[in-house]
């Protein structure tokens, strides 16, 4: 088994994406207005539009309400990752802290107010 992708369901595809290709620095691949992926070492991070749902039955995702998971993206450097995303993280949660397990933490909201941790683990 091979972990494919994590989905974000919205009614905003156009603008998540953009602000995801902001996070990662790598560029989308827009498939329709519907749907976007945007392919990074590891995983695929999907966006998929609430009209994309009823493909898997009315009712079974819905957009904005995540309060149980975090995208996380494991970066080089944390300290230069916020200072190059400031003017884009529009809900800062956390700035880069220093957990007890070691990691360096940075977290934040997506437009949609999905938690975002950029983190670096100690070296």
């Amino acid at each position: 088994m091979n972990f494919a992708s994590v989905r974000l369901i919205t009614d905003h595809v156009g603008p998540l994406t953009d602000f995801y290709e902001q996070v990662t620095g790598q560029p989308a691949r827009r498939h329709t207005p519907d749907f976007a992926e945007i392919a990074l070492p590891g995983a695929t991070l999907a966006i998929g539009s609430t009209a994309t749902v009823k493909l898997f039955g009315e009712g079974s995702a819905e957009p904005a309400a995540n309060r149980t998971a975090i995208v996380e993206f494991r970066v080089d450097d944390v300290d230069a990752e916020f200072a190059r995303l400031r003017t884009v993280i529009g809900d800062l949660v956390q700035e880069p802290t220093t957990m007890p397990w070691g990691n360096r933490s940075l977290l934040f909201r997506d437009p949609d107010g999905t938690l975002v941790n950029l983190f670096t683990p100690p070296s």
